[in-house]
């Protein structure tokens, strides 16, 4: 939706994705190829909008838009039970996902509205520091989540929504683990011990994710599983921040920046990317580890991860390091599931543990 949103002005007329989408990710066609059976869609837009909610929603309508021109493959979802019911039939569950707390602009009635449009996580915080929890790319002013940080956690917990650790600071990882009452996911994350970028996870608090019976999700961008290039996204990121202050434009400042992976020897490849997936996986047991590509939010992929019908071969590289088909299942998409369950149970008993 961000993509479409930003390159086509939101119009599903002038970037169709029941037709091949050439410089996107992401379309039906390659969804199928690539045996995706459930996708959340991020519904995204800038920590630094103004009207973020309202912007928020027209993405949802997109989604929403897209998913009802195209019944004979998409199908849209918010129960791990649907999801399951919509992969019977051989169509693509589509779910929601809220990127950014910002959007929520201080309301939990706006929270629970979001909720209500089907919305299933929300990332805490994205690239920026909000009133109520520090993000892990930007100055940390809390130590974590404030009081109300705390009681947003609370609400997600009771209306059913799955909370998100990915882009927040590692002090607010812990606040979010110590005050949540059902498990969490990080969405797009790869691991800290293996490339030291902020986005990732560090090992103390994958451990700890296990614990909670949650997901850390491997990111496929290559700042974060590559690490000679984690230090220096840092420094391109700060470059962005520094423009969008002075230009006020994210199309001028991406325009500036169009040449900024261009000597990149080396972007990762498939078993880069398992390596992520096996690293979680020692340190929290293979029930804890999923993926999260962020596919058409990023500017960079490794090789033989360029789009979306590249799934299986993050399968194939599975199955060849020995891994059983019932745990390369989890990774795919089975642990998600048995979050989004957890999630759902301990709605309906107010939030109590589920673990």
């Amino acid at each position: 939706p961000w993509a479409i949103g930003k390159r086509a002005d939101g119009s599903l007329a002038a970037a169709d994705p029941s037709q091949y989408l050439a410089g996107y990710h992401t379309d039906i066609p390659r969804l199928l190829k690539g045996g995706v059976g459930a996708q959340f869609w991020s519904v995204y837009v800038s920590a630094a909008s103004s009207s973020a909610f309202d912007k928020k929603l027209r993405q949802i309508a997109l989604v929403e838009e897209m998913v009802a021109a195209n019944p004979d493959h998409l199908a849209p979802a918010t129960t791990a039970n649907e999801i399951r019911t919509i992969r019977e039939q051989g169509r693509i569950a589509c779910l929601l996902g809220a990127e950014g707390g910002h959007s929520i602009e201080e309301s939990l009635d706006k929270l629970r509205a979001l909720y209500d449009r089907g919305v299933r996580y929300m990332t805490l915080t994205h690239s920026d520091t909000l009133s109520w929890a520090d993000s892990a790319t930007d100055e940390e002013r809390h130590g974590g989540l404030t009081d109300y940080g705390r009681e947003i956690v609370g609400e997600m917990n009771r209306i059913g929504m799955m909370v998100d650790i990915s882009h927040v600071s590692a002090g607010t990882m812990r606040d979010a683990l110590d005050a949540t009452r059902a498990p969490l996911i990080a969405s797009h994350s790869s691991a800290f011990g293996l490339a030291a970028h902020p986005r990732n996870v560090p090992d103390d608090i994958i451990s700890r994710v296990a614990d909670n019976a949650g997901v850390v999700m491997v990111n496929f961008y290559p700042p974060f599983i590559v690490p000679q290039l984690a230090a220096r996204s840092l420094e391109v990121f700060e470059e962005g921040r520094r423009l969008l202050a002075e230009l006020g434009d994210e199309q001028a400042v991406d325009d500036a920046l169009a040449d900024r992976w261009d000597d990149v020897a080396f972007k990762g490849d498939v078993g880069t990317v398992v390596d992520h997936i096996e690293y979680i996986a020692r340190l929290s047991g293979v029930d804890h580890v999923g993926l999260g590509s962020d596919f058409d939010g990023v500017d960079l992929l490794p090789e033989g991860l360029e789009d979306v019908t590249c799934y299986p071969n993050i399968t194939a590289e599975m199955l060849r390091r020995g891994w059983e088909e019932a745990d390369v299942r989890k990774v795919l998409g089975e642990n998600v599931l048995r979050v989004m369950t957890a999630v759902e149970k301990a709605a309906s008993r107010g939030g109590a543990p589920t673990l």
